[in-house]
């Protein structure tokens, strides 16, 4: 760390300390599970280390937690599991293991989730607690297991299957978009596109642009499923499905049964997460029962942020090439 760097944590550090509202001080707790330091540097790094508008964000966040009650969404579980397995099936994302650097690996089936098995609220319940499962389980784990500090994750988004009727889940996918943005920012260390067809190719020339530029370095756009380049980061076993072979796609279901689907709530990580969920609902107490077909609403952020006017664009794009396709 730099001494710029260095110097911008302790004024952000001193800054958290005047906290006063120990709702506040509980929930920043629950963020940085004991690594202050990480957390600290993730939104100066968000907000160009600018420490009034990090400390601004950071208090935000704290505020939009404790007000959409995110420290207790690990108690609520989304009943019946037929809805939960709905969901699954049509938010494509599930952790296929961890690089060799111990980080992470999550797997994200852009191109096939349809979200239309439930109802919005659904979808962002469901991925919030998979964000609140990763910071809290997942990253501890993986900080013990390697004896240093893991706050970020690898990210792996199969395009398989992207079409122009994806345009119909933009709205959905700027709120979770956004939702990360401003409360879980710069949580992955590298973005791995594969699988990409032409219309995904034909958009991403106008989108790179309106990268910023640290954003730019995350990502990179592998070549068909990107099998080759992937495994120098990781295993094979930790190789998403749709990346162990070219042509594979990330269909919701493996039709030769050998390889392990992480998307699939049958998968060993949605497991214990769903079990996780269920486990904390008991020890919270009756109180928290879940009710049958009742999800969370939390209140959705305004949409200002990079990646919203990234969807902005790609939907303009989207646009452009159903008008040429009709021509």
């Amino acid at each position: 760390m730099s001494m710029a760097s260095e110097e911008a944590v302790k004024q952000l550090r001193t800054l958290m300390e005047d906290v006063e509202d120990e709702s506040l001080r509980e929930s920043y707790r629950n963020i940085h599970q004991g690594y202050p330091t990480e957390t600290l540097l993730r939104f100066l790094k968000a907000r160009d280390f600018n420490v009034h508008k990090s400390h601004k964000m950071l208090l935000d966040c704290l505020e939009w937690r404790t007000q959409n009650e995110i420290d207790n969404i690990l108690t609520k579980p989304i009943v019946p599991v037929e809805l939960y397995r709905g969901i699954r099936d049509s938010q494509l994302v599930g952790l296929s293991g961890y690089s060799k650097e111990g980080l992470p690996v999550i797997a994200i089936g852009v191109g096939l989730s349809t979200y239309d098995k439930a109802s919005v609220h659904y979808y962002v319940q469901s991925h919030i607690q998979m964000n609140e499962y990763r910071d809290r389980v997942v990253l501890p784990s993986a900080t013990k297991k390697q004896g240093r500090p893991i706050s970020t994750c690898l990210k792996i988004l199969d395009m398989s299957g992207l079409k122009l009727s994806a345009l119909s889940q933009i709205k959905l996918m700027t709120t979770i978009t956004t939702i990360d943005d401003l409360n879980y920012p710069e949580k992955t260390e590298t973005y791995y596109i594969v699988n990409v067809p032409y219309i995904f190719s034909a958009c991403w020339k106008t989108i790179k642009p309106l990268l910023q530029e640290r954003t730019k370095k995350k990502i990179q756009v592998l070549k068909g499923c990107g099998k080759d380049e992937l495994l120098k980061v990781m295993d094979y076993e930790s190789l998403p499905h749709f990346c162990r072979r070219e042509g594979s796609g990330s269909g919701r279901h493996i039709s030769n049964g050998t390889e392990d689907n992480c998307f699939s709530l049958d998968h060993s990580f949605h497991q214990e997460l769903y079990s996780y969920v269920k486990q904390q609902a008991l020890v919270k107490g009756p109180s928290s029962a879940p009710i049958r077909h009742g999800s969370v609403h939390v209140r959705f952020p305004e949409p200002a942020t990079e990646g919203t006017k990234i969807f902005d664009t790609l939907e303009s794009e989207f646009q452009k090439l159903g008008c040429d396709q009709k021509v």
